[in-house]
């Protein structure tokens, strides 16, 4: 897990996050990121070692767990659903209307994966840099496009009540790239290989 995890976080470089919008589903480019999931699931299933597969899923669920932090997936599933005003105790979002439970959300909806709305968020250089220097932020989001990076982006809590969704439809389709690496395994290199994969 923590080699998975390392995989994971270093596609968040400077060489990642300048010349590679498919590592994130930056820009729309929706079929170059499902590209480089497959690429990566095909890297981990003849991998010559099971660290070289760790280091291909790491990268890999980093950009299958962007989609859904840096696109309006969440937005689109939350604008289909259609609340209303929010009854007594309820979770709300920023305009009073209540949200559904967080564990609801299918992160894996193929009418929204296929949805002719769904977009993801463009990074804008060199402005996106400036956004994330403290106190600068706000500023440079009011220059920026709406479908600019600090615009959409569900990265953490502070971006509002859609956070926990993106996190949650992550989460979902994280458990599935696994099943589905494990079985691009264990067609290429049998149950040893699926085996050594998650280090039984």
């Amino acid at each position: 897990l923590a080699a998975i995890t390392e995989a994971n976080l270093r596609q968040d470089n400077l060489a990642g996050l300048f010349a590679h919008p498919e590592y994130h589903f930056d820009d729309s480019l929706f079929e170059r990121s499902l590209a480089y999931i497959e690429e990566n699931r095909a890297i981990a299933a003849h991998a010559r070692t099971p660290a070289e597969a760790w280091a291909a899923f790491g990268r890999l669920s980093h950009a299958a767990q962007d989609f859904y932090s840096h696109s309006n997936y969440v937005a689109l599933w939350l604008e289909r659903l259609a609340p209303g005003p929010s009854p007594a105790g309820k979770s709300t979002d920023r305009r009073g209307e209540s949200l559904p439970p967080i564990d609801s959300i299918d992160g894996l909806d193929p009418a929204l994966l296929k949805h002719p709305r769904l977009i993801s968020a463009r990074v804008y250089w060199p402005l996106e840099a400036l956004y994330f220097i403290p106190g600068l932020g706000p500023l440079i989001k009011l220059l920026l496009p709406k479908d600019s990076h600090a615009w959409m982006n569900l990265d953490t809590p502070a971006t509002g009540p859609l956070f926990p969704y993106s996190i949650e439809a992550a989460v979902q389709r994280t458990r599935a790239e696994f099943e589905r690496t494990l079985a691009a395994i264990g067609e290429a290199r049998g149950e040893s290989g699926v085996r050594e994969f998650q280090d039984l």
